[in-house]
Parts: structure tokens; C-alpha cells; sequence
């Protein structure tokens, strides 16, 4: 059945629409931090001459500190890392280094050595070639030596002045999953020795070697690899850490050699830390605290606890509790180094040094005592004020009615410049000897001037709310009208000309604004949405809608306000089952045993009661894997049990289905039979590879390559070589067969078994929509359909462009909806950016490949959405109705989870809120966009299949529940 242009350009509207505003969230909430024009300020006498900066990547906190952090490993030491506890007992000050979202690498290390933090999208602009755009503490030293990945290291010596950075990086393929990781470690301490030594045959390397304002990074990737090839809780980890302190140690022994003095600051801490399951992304606070250890030069020693204590129920188990630990915010680091070696301090920086606050124990312990502390307290501020000041410049320069910020507008008539009259008095208690006022006026100005710098980065946020709720509004008003009073029928009597000109206005009102405010462009295409959306709304419902309303009766217009609350209510439903999975698995029995026997007909239940308790089985099982812990273990035996029952399913198709033509039946039989095949020595082969991975020895090249061709033929020979459309359901099965192998291959325990389970519940679903829609049609048939008779046949001759929805069809909408989210819920993800394991990708990529790997865990995401794809257009079809008509009531409903994520979405409170939050928003966003996509190759892909209904029982009673059929001569469901 041909689909329309006018039903295309909604589509393609739609899609472009909910993929545009995608990036609303962003550009509301997490908008680059980064300006330009700021004065550098600096201490004038340095603690150190050189500082050594020590970053184990992906390093937990409470693993490197706790005593019998391991006692789940036998024989486990109870110190894993004595040489750095040792430090913190006897020489050092230690505390936890809270990172932000998201915990990747590129942002941990902007945010460590920039003393900046990236906004949430900054991720996307990869890990390797990208030059850093801003400043850094390495920008700023004399020199900086660093050793280790060169995913991390380039990106920092591409941005700096040229020469300032000097890097020595392993090659890419030594970052192998399945190697032991501790050897990229080792090298990092082979070439620094390495460096060191050359020296003393070098005059001009070892004079520059001893400058002063010299930093060495040491970049450890081994923890980060093993973590996510292992685990943290394992042995591997745990052994990565003892190599780790083993550097740290003959890292202290040889620069202490070498340069004979004292004058060296160490530094030592993570990027980011890593969840149980061995990822990282998100704000799952094991990722966000990350140790930090200060000691050498310049460094306090141990202090006693204070009293309320410094310690909580995280850091008993450490056996630290008698010590002080003074907890930073990620950013701080990069403020503290540059105060130890007397640098300029990162123009970008916002951290806040730790000394700031006479309250609380700091980390210097300067050699002229507080007069330094107070200083850097003034240097901290001036530098935070810099970037109010630009700011402030910038939006009272560009903005309409602009209001600075109350802290800075009381004395506004009095100073030229904010914050002068508070540094004045704060430069004046430092000259009167006065250091705690002057560091408790200079904590309250940095607190201030960050409170105005969040104000000017939230200060357009009203207005793109208001603008994201509007079009988000008006695609549902847009949609709506588009369905039921489409272009080809429309007959509005309402004058379009000055509904057309006041859309005009208002979107030359707001490009008028943006260019005053120098907005970004995207703001000029978000406001185009909301107005076209009403415009075009307004121009095809305002009439009929106005008629409805004084023509129609009351009880019917209260009934469709009873309709809509229930919609709307489900959808919230779903809404809250992205923090409560178990949601899910009520809606699972609701539709599977609630919908029956409190809805269905009960002549269909007596007559069709082996398809009403497959559908309910069929329900149940699936609604057991929302229940069901996101953290698993590898378990091959539920992979291979999976798999067989994939197996046992395709054979029972191969001798069950059959074709009205026996070359149809031999053509499906060869295809079904040689996916089958491919899919046997998928099973076969991912035992191999599990048992050498565990075994921790090589895994045969050959393997891999067989398990490469499995996956490529499994999922490829349904497209290439296709079933007989004769039975749709041949072809449902090829598919289900095809995608199974990605649940062989990339599972890592029962998904494999949910696929099953979901993929029956899809297939039951067409034949119960079937089975029930003689009754619901006879229903709710539109009145002047029924005179017309329009039944059977001449719906053939329909088009999405004619379509009238039936009640009914609001319904599967919403059930659409629901398997849509259970396709992704279902298999154990959660609704976060690390919840998806890496360990299964090994078996196929054991070098660290992003790309890659991240293309074949959306591989495994994408299967059910095909199986979703081809049900739902078999269901099309078997209703008789027009391609994407089910599909375009469903993008009509979901805009109203989408309004409630984007305003749910926050960047206070803690990181695992902020960190869920957008993930929440991207994941309803993507998911409908994706199942668009996916709708429109399910058409496509049952092209040419049969359409109407089966032999169905009629309600006026007789024939056989042949809407359980899953083809012809089949057995019922």
C-alpha cells in the first residue's frame, strides 16, 4: 500500500523535529562554560620547583584505601597499596576528589589539569585528535614531560603553547582488553626512567629537566582497561593497584635521585572511578570519587580529625578515621597545583583552592605560613571574578531588560567593575596582617561570584523552557489535526491569514532577540517548531474543533477528556519506570491477565482460550526480566540455554510454516535452514572464546574470525536473501533468528532469554489485536463509515492520508509505546550511559576500539526494535489499515513523557540525579526517533505481505479460532 507524500512530510517532520531538540537540553542546562579575555593572576613565590602529577584512570577510591578491600579474593593482602598509605600515615594529606558527569576520561582530565568542567556534551567531541581550547596547567609551566595513553595525552600537547608539552604514548593496539593491562603502566615508568637517564648524557635536556616550574604526568591507563575487562572486585584490579603504588613508589625514588633535593610535589588521584559492573559514564557515585593523595614540597603532613568528624560511613573501612581527610571538588586539583609550583593559574579555571577556607584544614603548608594562604585565597578570587566579569560584559552588552547579578547590583552605582570594592578590601586586611578575615571575605566573594557566574549561565534558561514546552505542545496539537483532519479532507472555515501572520511576527520578534543577544544559531531553528506547529494546527482544527465543542453533547466531550487523562496517565506510568523498573513488569501482567478478563469479549475468551493463555504466559515471562538485578555476572550456560532455545524454535518454524506455493515453502525452508546452521556454530564458538577468556589465554585468531562470520551472516541473510512474503510469519522468524545471534555473541547471561520472551509476546500480540478487532470495530465504527459501508475490501483502496482512528487504535498506540520501552528496559539496561557491559564486546574487539564496540552494543540494543518493526507492521496489515497510521498516533502521545523528562532534567544536586536525568531525556528522545526509523524498514521489509484480517470468529458466533494461527495449516497459538 502506497504511503502518501502529506504522510512522509509528517513523518519526516516529526523526526527532524524530536532529533533537532535533542540538543534543547544542552543548550538549557549545559552550556559551555568557556570564555575568552581574562587576565592571568598567580602567587608570587612558588612552594616547589616541580610538581608530578600521577593519574591512575579509572581508580575507586574506597579499593585503593580500605583495609581487606578484597577480602572477597583469597589471600588477598589487607593493604593493597602500602607504599600510598604509608604517605597519607606519615608525610601527606589525603581526601576524596569528587568528579562530575559525565566520568569519562577526556572530561576528568579538562577538569583536573584546566580546572574547568566541560559541559555535558563535551564528551561527544571524542578522546584523541581534538585540541583543548582552553587553558591548562601545562599550558602555563616552564615544561611538561608526559608519559602514557595516547588517547588522553595528545589532546592536552596539541592545545598548549607549542614546545610547553613534551609526550611519549604507546601505540593504540598495545591497549588490548584481553592482555595484562599492568604492562601499560610499566611503560609509562620505563620511559620516564628512560628519560631521566638520557639526561645525564644530554646537557641541554638535563639543564632543562632542572628548571623550575617543570611538571611530569604520568597517565595510568592499566586500572581503567582492567577494570572494564575484570571488573574493580577482582583480583586482576586488585593487582593493578599493587603495580600502580609500585610506581608511585619507584617514581619518588628515581626523581629523588636524579635531582638530590626536596623540591618535588606529588600529586596523585583518578579521572574518574568505575561502577561494580566495570563502567563508568554516569553519576553512580563509585564513578565520582576518586581518591586524592598531596604530599612533598609545599605539602602539610597528617592532622588529627576535627571535631564533627571528617570522616562518614564511606571511609570507615579505611582505618583512616584518626586523620583528617579533606574532600575537594574535582577542579580545586588543578587551583592547588598551581599554587605549589607559583604558576599562572588556567585563565578557564573556576576550582577553588582548599586553603581558601580557614574553617577547615588545607593542603599547603607554605613557607611563610598564612600571609601565602591568604594570598592565594585573593589570587582564587580575582581569577573566579575574571570570568563574571566577561560574562557580565557579554550579557549586559546583548540582553533586552538585562539584571545583573544581587550580589554585584548593590554596589553597581559605586564600582566600574564588580567585585572591585570587595578585592580592594580583601588586598587591605592582607596588608594590615589581618589573614583569616581576609581568607573568610575572600571564601565569600569566590562563593558569590560563582552563584553570579551560575545566574549568567542560567540567565536565558526561562525562555528555552518556555520555547521546548510550546513546540513540544504543538507537535501534539500538529499531530493530531494531521490525523484526523489531514490536508486531502481538510475543509477549514477559519481565515489562515491571520493566524499565518502572527506566526510570522512572533518568529521575526524572537530572530530579532537572538541577534541582539547574540544567541547561538540553534536558537533560531527551535523557535521555527513551536510556530509552525500552531500555525498549522490552528489553520486545520480550529474549526472543526470549535464545531465539535457547540454541536456535539456533553458526555461524549467528557468521555474523550476520560480518554485523554488515561493516556496521559500511563504515560507517566512509563515515565516512572525509568527509576523503577519494576513498573514494567506490572504493565507485563496488566495487558497479560488484567486487559483480558476485565476487557475482552467473553465469547472470544471461550473460543480463543489457548491464544488468551499463550498471550498471558507469553506476558509474564517477559515481565520476570524488569525484576531482575541490572548487575550480572557472566553466566554461559544462560547464554547457551538462550541460544538453544532460539535454535529449537527456528526448527520447530522450518517443518511447521507453510506457503500457498511449494517453491515459496522450499525457499523458506533454505533460508530458515541455513540460519539455523550459522547460528549452531555461533553457540559453538562463543564457548570457545568465553572459556580461553577465563582461561586468560590467547584466543585463537581463527575463532574470532568465525565468530565475525556468524554475525555478519546471521544478521545479514534475512535482507540479502529474504523469506516468502506469502507468510509473514516466515519472515518474523527469519528475523528473530538472524538478530539471535547478536544475543549469543554479545550477551553476558538471560538476554538471550528475554528476546525470546519478547519476540513471543510481540507475535501473540498480532494474532490477540487480530482476534479482538471484529468486536472493537462493530464498536466504534465512525457513523458515516457505516452507512457508507466501508468494510473489508474498500479498505483497501484507504491511505494514511483517509485514515479515521477507531478507539481502539489509541490503545495499541499506548501498548506500542510500552513494548518500545521494553525493548530496552527488558534486557537488564537501566537508563544511564554505563549500564550497557563491555564484557561480551571482548569476545569479538580486544583492542580498545570505541567505535567499534559502541556500534556492536547497539546492534544488540536494535534487535528487538526489528522484531518490534515487523510485528507491528504485520499487525498493520492484518487490520487492514495504512502504513504508519498506528505509528503516527503513537509520535502524536509520546511528547508527553518527553515534557516531563526535560523539566525534570537538573545540574544541582548530586551527580547521579544530574547524571539520570539526562540520560533519561536522550533515552526517551532517541527511542522514538529510533522506532521511526525502524517502523519505516518493518514496512518496508513487508512490503508486498497479505493484508486483512485472518478467518476470524465472528461475533455473531461460529468458525474456528483461526486468529491463533501463526500460518497456514499451523497450530494455534
Amino acid at each position: 500500500m502506497a504511503v502518501p507524500g502529506s504522510v512522509w512530510r509528517l513523518l519526516l517532520v516529526g523526526l527532524v523535529f524530536h532529533l533537532v531538540y535533542i540538543g534543547t537540553v544542552f543548550d538549557c542546562y549545559f552550556t559551555s562554560p568557556v570564555v575568552h579575555g581574562m587576565r592571568q593572576h598567580s602567587l608570587q613565590n612558588a612552594e616547589a620547583k616541580r610538581l608530578v602529577l600521577i593519574v591512575g584512570d579509572g581508580l575507586r577510591a574506597d579499593l585503593l584505601l580500605a583495609k581487606n578491600g578484597f577480602s572477597m579474593i583469597p589471600e588477598a593482602p589487607e593493604v593493597v597499596a602500602p607504599h600510598l598509605r604509608s604517605i597519607i600515615e606519615t608525610r601527606g594529606a589525603f581526601g576524596i576528589s569528587h568528579t562530575r558527569v559525565p566520568t569519562e576520561s577526556r572530561p576528568g582530565h579538562v577538569a583536573l589539569i584546566g580546572g574547568m568542567y566541560e559541559d555535558v556534551s563535551a564528551v561527544t567531541k571524542g578522546w584523541k585528535t581534538n585540541p583543548v581550547d582552553f587553558d591548562s596547567v601545562f599550558n602555563q609551566s616552564s615544561v611538561t614531560y608526559s608519559f602514557g595513553s595516547p588517547d588522553i595525552l595528545p589532546m592536552f600537547a596539541r592545545g598548549a603553547t607549542p614546545g610547553k608539552v613534551e609526550m611519549w604514548c604507546y601505540d593504540e593496539d598495545e591497549e588490548d582488553f584481553t592482555k595484562d593491562a599492568t604492562a601499560l603502566d610499566l611503560w609509562v615508568l620505563d620511559h620516564l626512567r628512560s628519560l631521566l637517564h638520557n639526561a645525564t648524557a644530554d646537557p641541554v635536556l638535563d639543564a632543562r629537566l632542572r628548571g623550575e616550574k617543570t611538571v611530569f604526568f604520568l597517565h595510568l591507563l592499566g586500572l581503567d582497561t582492567t577494570g572494564h575487562s575484570y571488573r574493580p572486585h577482582s583480583k586482576e584490579y586488585m593487582a593493578n593497584i599493587q603495580v600502580v603504588d609500585e610506581i608511585v613508589k619507584q617514581t619518588e625514588e628515581l626523581l629523588s635521585e636524579f635531582y638530590a633535593d626536596d623540591e618535588t610535589a606529588f600529586v596523585f588521584t583518578a579521572d574518574h572511578g568505575m561502577s561494580k559492573i566495570g563502567n563508568h559514564g554516569d553519576g553512580d557515585p563509585d564513578n565520582t570519587r576518586t581518591p586524592l593523595i598531596v604530599w612533598g614540597k609545599g605539602v602539610r603532613g597528617p592532622l588529627p580529625d576535627t571535631i564533627p568528624s571528617s570522616h562518614d560511613g564511606y571511609s570507615e573501612p579505611w582505618s583512616l578515621s584518626h586523620l583528617v581527610r579533606r574532600d575537594v571538588e574535582q577542579a580545586d586539583v588543578a587551583a592547588l597545583m598551581s599554587s605549589l609550583i607559583g604558576i599562572n593559574w588556567p585563565v578557564n579555571s573556576v576550582g577553588v583552592l582548599p586553603d581558601v577556607d580557614p574553617s577547615k584544614p588545607g593542603y599547603l603548608l607554605p613557607r611563610a605560613g598564612e600571609e601565602t594562604q591568604a594570598e592565594a585565597a585573593l589570587v582564587n578570587a580575582k581569577v573566579v571574578l575574571e570570568h563574571y566579569r566577561i560574562k557580565h560584559e557579554e550579557k549586559k552588552m546583548h540582553s533586552l531588560f538585562y539584571r545583573q547579578y544581587y550580589y554585584f547590583a548593590v554596589t553597581e552605582q559605586s564600582e566600574d567593575v564588580p567585585g572591585d570594592s570587595a578585592l580592594g578590601v580583601i588586598d587591605h586586611l592582607i596588608q594590615q596582617g589581618d589573614f583569616l578575615q581576609a581568607r573568610l571575605h575572600a571564601k565569600k566573594l569566590i562563593e558569590h561570584t560563582l552563584e553570579g557566574l551560575r545566574y549568567l549561565q542560567t540567565y536565558d534558561r526561562l525562555l528555552i523552557r518556555g520555547i521546548v514546552v510550546a513546540a513540544y505542545l504543538g507537535w501534539i496539537a500538529f499531530g493530531t489535526a494531521s490525523i484526523l483532519f489531514p490536508p486531502s479532507t481538510a475543509q477549514s472555515t477559519v481565515n489562515t491569514f491571520p493566524i499565518c501572520l502572527v506566526a510570522t511576527a512572533v518568529v521575526a520578534g524572537f530572530w530579532a532577540l537572538f541577534a541582539k543577544q547574540r544567541s547561538p544559531w540553534s536558537f533560531y531553528v527551535y523557535i521555527l517548531f513551536p510556530c509552525y506547529f500552531w500555525d498549522q494546527a490552528l489553520i486545520r482544527a480550529g474549526g472543526p474543533l470549535l464545531r465539535y465543542i457547540r454541536q456535539d453533547k456533553a458526555g461524549s466531550l467528557a468521555g474523550d477528556v476520560l480518554c485523554v487523562l488515561l493516556v496521559v496517565v500511563a504515560l507517566q506510568s512509563m515515565v516512572a519506570g525509568y527509576t523503577h523498573r519494576s513498573i514494567w513488569s506490572v504493565w507485563c501482567v496488566a495487558i497479560g491477565v488484567l486487559w483480558p478478563v476485565l476487557s475482552w469479549p467473553r465469547e472470544l475468551l471461550r473460543n480463543n482460550w489457548r491464544l488468551s493463555a499463550s498471550w498471558s504466559s507469553a506476558c509474564l515471562a517477559t515481565g520476570v526480566f524488569p525484576l531482575l538485578s541490572v548487575h550480572q555476572e557472566e553466566s554461559l550456560i544462560a547464554i547457551t540455554t538462550g541460544g538453544v532455545i532460539m535454535w529449537a524454535i527456528g526448527m520447530v518454524g522450518l517443518f511447521k510454516l507453510k506457503h500457498p506455493q511449494s517453491k515459496d515453502t522450499k525457499r523458506n525452508e533454505v533460508v530458515i535452514g541455513w540460519i539455523l546452521i550459522t547460528l549452531g556454530w555461533a553457540i559453538l564458538f562463543t564457548n570457545f572464546i568465553v572459556w580461553n577468556l577465563r582461561d586468560k589465554t590467547p584466543v585463537p585468531r581463527s575463532f574470532r574470525l568465525i565468530a565475525w562470520y556468524t554475525l555478519a551472516t546471521c544478521v545479514l541473510t534475512p535482507f540479502v536473501f529474504p523469506a516468502p512474503q506469502s507468510n509473514p510469519h516466515g519472515r518474523l522468524l527469519s528475523f528473530f533468528l538472524g538478530f539471535g545471534v547478536c544475543f549469543v555473541l554479545l550477551a553476558i547471561r538471560v538476554e538471550g532469554l528475554f528476546y525470546v520472551a519478547y519476540s513471543l509476546m510481540l507475535a501473540l500480540w498480532v494474532e490477540v489485536e487480530t482476534a479482538l478487532r471484529p468486536y472493537t470495530r462493530a464498536k466504534t465504527l465512525a457513523p458515516t463509515d457505516a452507512t457508507n459501508g466501508k468494510r473489508g475490501g474498500e479498505a483497501h483502496e484507504q491511505d494514511a492520508s483517509t485514515y479515521r482512528p477507531h478507539a481502539d487504535d489509541l490503545r495499541i498506540a499506548v501498548f506500542f509505546l510500552f513494548f518500545v520501552q521494553v525493548a530496552f528496559f527488558g534486557t537488564g539496561n537501566v537508563a544511564s550511559i554505563s549500564s550497557f557491559y563491555l564484557e561480551p564486546v571482548y569476545r569479538l574487539v580486544p583492542i580498545f576500539s570505541p567505535f567499534l564496540m559502541a556500534a556492536l552494543l547497539i546492534l544488540k540494543i536494535v534487535a528487538p526494535f526489528v522484531i518490534l518493526a515487523i510485528a507491528f507492521s504485520i499487525l498493520n496489515a492484518r487490520l487492514d489499515l495504512p502504513p504508519f497510521s498506528l505509528f503516527l498516533v503513537a509520535l502524536t502521545l509520546t511528547d508527553v513523557m518527553t515534557i516531563t523528562f526535560f523539566l525534570s532534567v537538573t545540574d544541582t544536586g548530586s551527580w547521579l540525579e544530574i547524571g539520570q536525568t539526562i540520560s533519561f531525556f536522550c533515552i526517551a528522545s532517541l527511542l522514538l526517533v529510533w522506532s521511526a526509523g525502524i517502523c519505516a524498514l518493518g514496512e518496508l521489509l513487508m512490503a508486498a505481505q497479505p493484508r486483512g484480517p485472518r478467518p476470524v470468529l465472528r461475533p455473531a458466533g461460529g468458525g474456528a479460532a483461526g486468529a491463533a494461527r501463526w500460518g497456514q495449516g499451523g497450530k494455534a497459538g
